[in-house]
């Protein structure tokens, strides 16, 4: 009885809650798009999601979100759009920001390129963070902020550091108090040491919750076992819809029942994602700041 009571709280919970994804699908370009069986799974990883963040696009030629949000809107019952950067990089390096969203569930209020020009720290990021204004009717949290972020490995420190200040400049500009920071930091193995998290602001001020914990793996390869890819979450609000465990790592090479060699061909990251609650919260638990939140960063 126990057990039929669980399932039937993860079910509801579930269906009751907004999911947002983030996935760094490594090298997004021409060569993947020209690929139907990489392409069925890329579409079927985001058609999960209500909020689906996609980076590493390389797509000089500003065919590839048009093409998948095509293949998505023919796979999926409910209708998505997207909006996505312009290329950004340093010299001729250039990638893009995109996030795929469900119609039925979210709408974007605005959007906003950060330009990393803070005086005496100019051009901190490689690719300066896009950042969108969701508003999001059905859930507890009925608007918020992402601010999306792919590092440079080498300057991962300093670059997840800035996005304080990015955090400080976006607080300045829209009039919300909720943020969500999430992409693929590369917060982890030889680029962010522990002796390094010290100097990392975003996890230093206790406001800040670290949903993917340290000790976690988003990699794809057997062979490593690294946290590069996070979320991290701002506003009280916000913190308190979270869905309880549900933040995780979505293992698509195990749900599609793929090789390792075909799950890298997709990307060599697997996405994380959490939900947000559209359901009021049950009738004996208290309106505070989560404990399975606050204990992924121990």
């Amino acid at each position: 009885m126990l057990r039929i009571s669980l399932f039937l709280l993860v079910a509801f919970h579930t269906a009751q809650s907004l999911l947002i994804c983030s996935f760094n699908v490594r090298s997004f370009g021409e060569a993947k798009r020209t690929r139907p069986e990489i392409m069925d799974i890329i579409v079927k990883i985001i058609s999960r999601c209500d909020i689906m963040l996609l980076m590493e696009i390389k797509d000089s030629g500003h065919r590839l979100c048009p093409f998948l949000l095509e293949k998505l809107n023919g796979y999926s019952r409910e209708p998505y759009r997207y909006v996505v950067s312009n290329r950004l990089g340093r010299k001729s390096y250039k990638e893009q920001y995109a996030f795929f969203y469900r119609l039925k569930m979210v709408s974007v209020k605005q959007t906003y390129q950060y330009p990393d020009l803070q005086p005496g720290d100019e051009d901190a990021l490689s690719r300066e963070p896009f950042v969108i204004w969701f508003s999001s009717p059905k859930t507890v949290a009925k608007e918020f902020v992402i601010i999306p972020l792919h590092t440079t490995p080498e300057m991962s420190v300093r670059e997840i550091d800035e996005l304080y200040d990015v955090y400080l400049d976006v607080k300045q500009h829209w009039a919300s108090k909720n943020f969500i920071f999430m992409g693929d930091f590369n917060a982890g193995c030889g680029y962010v040491a522990k002796k390094h998290w010290k100097n990392i602001r975003l996890r230093n001020h206790t406001q800040f919750v670290w949903l993917i914990g340290d000790n976690c793996d988003t990699t794809v390869k057997a062979s490593t076992r690294c946290p590069y890819d996070r979320i991290v979450l701002h506003g009280d609000k916000l913190i308190n819809a979270v869905v309880a465990n549900s933040a995780t790592i979505f293992d698509f090479q195990s749900a599609f029942s793929m090789t390792e060699e075909q799950a890298l061909a997709v990307s060599d990251h697997f996405p994380v994602e959490f939900r947000l609650r559209t359901a009021r919260r049950p009738p004996r638990s208290r309106a505070r700041r989560p404990s399975h939140v606050v204990q992924q960063i121990q």
